[in-house]
């Protein structure tokens, strides 16, 4: 067998929604952390065919099951996080494989959980035993202190800090900079504005 295609099966083929800035980082960050291939993206608003980082636009979000030869795993990487909900409930019902990405230079306890379709991205901390459910985004520098849970499709911007014990609801959204003191609770769609800080 010719070693670059054993090489390449080694890696899981990843799906890419989403061929903006956040799909382009993920696309990054899943090929430096050696986990992955990417084969492709899925996006709306550009043409099929358009090349983005070595890969290609293969077509419209609504063409992945056409696809599915392709890729053996899909991630959602879209910032907005109903659109990131309603696509994964999609992915979920044609019973494909989600990714969880995470950047090298991420730091995850080994005792924190991350919940399938997840991104970290670089610089990013996730405390002892915190909690991230399915389809969050830890962004660039961001922290989930010990003990602290973002719900499902919840999203921390860059340089986003959430202390110890703190939750971030679901479909929440912690825009860069923003800070929940410990024990702190956003509820499901809250949204703080860029350095924001909650301390009760």
């Amino acid at each position: 067998m010719d070693a670059c295609f054993t090489v390449w099966r080694d890696k899981s083929r990843l799906l890419i929604i989403g061929a903006g800035g956040h799909g382009r980082s993920v696309a990054e960050a899943a090929e430096l952390s050696g986990a992955f291939a990417v084969v492709g993206f899925l996006d709306d608003s550009l043409p099929a065919g358009e090349a983005v980082l070595g890969a290609s636009v293969l077509g419209p979000v609504l063409s992945m099951v056409n696809h599915c030869a392709l890729f053996d795993r899909v991630i959602v990487a879209i910032g907005n996080n109903r659109l990131r909900e309603t696509i994964v409930d999609q992915i979920e019902a044609a019973r494909f494989e989600m990714a969880t990405v995470i950047h090298p230079r991420a730091f995850v306890s080994p005792r924190a959980v991350v919940g399938k379709g997840s991104t970290v991205m670089a610089c990013a901390v996730l405390g002892t035993e915190a909690k991230l459910g399915v389809g969050t985004i830890v962004n660039c520098a961001a922290v989930v202190d010990h003990h602290a849970q973002v719900e499902d499709f919840g999203h921390l911007g860059v340089n986003a800090s959430m202390a110890g014990g703190s939750i971030l609801g679901r479909g929440a959204w912690m825009q860069a900079g923003s800070a929940l003191g410990y024990g702190v609770v956003i509820p499901a769609g809250g949204v703080l504005r860029p350095g924001e800080a909650v301390e009760h």
